[in-house]
């Protein structure tokens, strides 16, 4: 095609555009005064989108990224019934799946005859991303089968700078680090129980596979080799100045992640080596027997609500790569615990119940989900207020330092999306040293929630261990850890606590004590004399 006729397709096609776009702005001005119905089933952020796209834009290009969540939604009531975790994984999975495949059809199929190309069908919560131009909202939500559109928007990570150090200092060798020591984690592994048998998932900013603290525990490597297939899956798209869209392989691309996974399973120490796990030059993580795998969900510290549900689904039924999702899912593959050391902030568009079904979701498949209070504490009571450690399904937490008392940034409850107790439970936080993915050194501090919530998976993995039992058992194991931690009292007040309440608003529970969960759970704990460090 010449030059010259490309110039006339050009000019056609913005004159159309135009047109377009003038028709929808006449339309959102005229109806201002009376909203449609289908209004209403328009996230407010995404809606205020689209008006200010519509209006910015004449361009043939202009592109919006939403969520088409359907009304028909698989119901997993009878999960509750099933006592062993993979048959809860396998009955969500079959349900979800066969409920979306059998209810996207319509709408995967006008989008389709409209020329869209870039569309996601969903199975952890009936729902569908789609990628086009502004105008496909008011289109789409005049769908009956639609419940609701969401915005995709960016999402902040949830993280603190180190406190009164450097970012990424190089930090010496100290064997069990005070926050393991804390918990009493050291204390269970002489019981014999380090997170054997047990698989940990996180979903994070990417992790460095190989750093030597995680690649034993990694459950792609046999000792040999790496077969990242089932282990990993990269739910970022795009390539970035670190990592690869969807990389083959795990990558961090900003530190956050791999420092995360260290304390949930770190140890630099072959498990084979006479000591392990106690003896190490590095024993960072409160479960070092457990096996970890990895979902990438931020692309260098911003997600989206899409990208977290793609991770989510995947833990729930994890696929190959290049598998797919409807088809390749494997429930037996599936973690029992989940690490969530992010947030979704409201001022980056996030919306309240933008994840909450699939949370639902993923516990009622067994898996336990830690999610990060959040570091907005300074704001006072009632700053637990990005979802999705907002939900009640989430286990919840906040951050303690050495002292145990709780971190000024640590957010406190009640939760802004029902006004229940949030955090759940607290635990170590503050200037916690863990593996970092730099190359001239291997280990630093970070001080957030998101440090605190690693310990809590950390030790679900220890309880699991110690008892098989409790697989999928999230109520179970929540009730344990809450019923043995070291109770905190505040009078700060939040909620209407009292000085004396426990639970409260600020540490939940308390501060989680791994040692005394343990013991909880057999006979003759009181014939074990073993030291619980409070």
């Amino acid at each position: 095609m010449n030059s010259e006729l490309l110039l006339v397709n050009g000019w056609v096609a913005r004159v159309v555009k135009l047109v377009f776009v003038t028709i929808f702005l006449a339309i959102f001005t005229l109806q201002a005064g009376a909203e449609p119905d289908w209004w209403g089933k328009v996230d407010p952020f995404l809606l205020a989108q689209v008006q200010t796209q519509l209006a910015a834009s004449t361009e043939s290009d202009a592109q919006i990224e939403f969520l088409v969540k359907l009304a028909v939604q698989a119901d997993l009531s009878a999960a509750a019934e099933l006592e062993e975790k993979l048959a809860k994984g396998t009955f969500v999975y079959e349900q979800l799946t066969a409920v979306a495949q059998q209810t996207q059809a319509p709408l995967l199929a006008q989008l389709k005859a409209m020329g869209v190309k870039e569309v996601r069908p969903f199975w952890i919560t009936n729902m569908v991303w789609v990628r086009g131009e502004p105008g496909l909202v008011a289109t789409i939500a005049q769908r009956p089968d639609v419940a609701i559109l969401y915005a995709n928007p960016q999402v902040a990570l949830d993280v603190l700078p180190p406190e009164n150090e450097a970012a990424f200092s190089i930090t010496a060798p100290t064997n069990i680090e005070w926050n393991i020591s804390k918990i009493g984690a050291d204390a269970v592994w002489e019981l014999g129980y380090t997170g054997q048998g047990v698989v940990i998932g996180g979903q994070d900013t990417g992790y460095d596979w190989d750093h030597p603290a995680l690649k034993n525990q990694y459950r792609g490597w046999d000792g040999t080799s790496a077969n990242h297939s089932y282990s990993w899956h990269d739910a970022i798209h795009v390539d970035n100045t670190t990592c690869l869209g969807d990389s083959p392989e795990p990558c961090d691309d900003n530190s956050h992640g791999t420092h995360t996974m260290g304390t949930m399973v770190g140890n630099d120490m072959a498990p084979t080596t006479d000591g392990w796990p106690s003896a190490a030059a590095n024993a960072i993580g409160v479960a070092p027997g457990a096996q970890w795998i990895g979902c990438r969900n931020m692309d260098e510290g911003y997600g989206t609500p899409a990208s977290y549900t793609e991770c989510y689904e995947w833990f729930v039924a994890p696929y190959p790569l290049g598998g797919d999702p409807m088809t390749d899912g494997d429930p037996s593959k599936a973690p029992h615990v989940i690490n969530n050391s992010w947030g979704c902030p409201p001022i980056e568009g996030c919306s309240a119940t933008s994840l909450e079904s699939v949370v639902n979701n993923v516990r009622a498949a067994g898996i336990v989900t830690v999610h990060s209070a959040g570091n907005e504490g300074v704001g006072g009571c009632g700053t637990v207020q990005n979802p999705a450690a907002t939900y009640p399904a989430s286990f919840t937490v906040g951050s303690t330092d050495i002292n145990d008392f709780i971190a000024s940034t640590s957010s406190r409850g009640p939760s802004t999306f029902d006004g229940g107790l949030k955090p759940n439970i607290s635990a170590p936080g503050v200037s916690i040293k863990s593996a970092i993915p730099v190359s001239a050194f291997e280990y630093g501090n970070k001080s957030g929630t998101s440090m605190a919530g690693p310990h809590v998976a950390g030790l679900v993995a220890l309880l699991i261990s110690a008892n098989p039992g409790l697989a999928g058992d999230v109520d179970g194991i929540e009730a344990l850890i809450q019923g043995t931690a070291v109770p905190r009292t505040t009078s700060q007040g939040c909620g209407g606590d009292s000085p004396t309440d426990v639970p409260n608003h600020v540490y939940g529970y308390g501060r989680i004590q791994a040692y005394d969960a343990i013991i909880e759970q057999f006979p003759f704990k009181l014939y074990l004399p073993f030291p619980i460090n409070e």
